[in-house]
């Protein structure tokens, strides 16, 4: 039984061919403990980098401190390497299976979502990666960031196909 959707161009494709990136493979539940160190490491690591810190999101807003800029520099500088060794070497999973990178087209909908996403990003000091990390450290006032975000994301999924294309 297959599904069918309708994405935003207007176009009809099967789920199958839109989760392509998607493993196939079924795992028991304990191969999940590998995300879960994987992001207590990451979160470990966003702590020690200083890269939750309220102080250094409002510095780099105020264009006081090169900090954040150079951490989101680096990791833009991590993917574009390793997109294109990924793509140079046709490298596959751990599990052998291909990699594929599918093209993006411009929406104007993307400046006014990327305003929106720096205006709370600036207000709240927070961006979804770090929110976990944040409450993790015991700052449980950005839950209400956490709320807000998953509130935010409902409402965008119910008018979405109301919105101009």
């Amino acid at each position: 039984m297959q599904q069918i959707e309708t994405n935003t161009d207007f176009e009809v494709r099967s789920l199958d061919a839109m989760c392509v990136n998607e493993s196939q493979i079924e795992h028991k539940w304990y191969h999940k403990i590998k995300y879960l160190v994987v992001g207590i490491a990451f979160g470990i690591i966003f702590i020690k980098a200083e890269i939750i810190s309220w102080f250094r999101i409002q510095e780099m807003f105020k264009l006081q401190s090169f900090h954040m800029y150079g951490v989101i520099g680096s990791a833009v500088l991590v993917g574009i390497i390793s997109v294109w060794l990924i793509k140079k070497f046709n490298i596959k999973t751990i599990y052998g299976e291909k990699i594929e990178f599918h093209p993006k087209t411009f929406n104007k909908g993307q400046i006014y979502g990327a305003l929106i996403f720096g205006l709370g990003w600036a207000i709240t000091g927070a961006c979804p990666g770090p929110l976990y990390a944040q409450i993790g450290t015991g700052a449980w006032v950005i839950s209400i960031t956490l709320l807000s975000a998953i509130a935010g994301t409902w409402f965008y999924g119910l008018i979405r196909e109301k919105l101009p294309h």
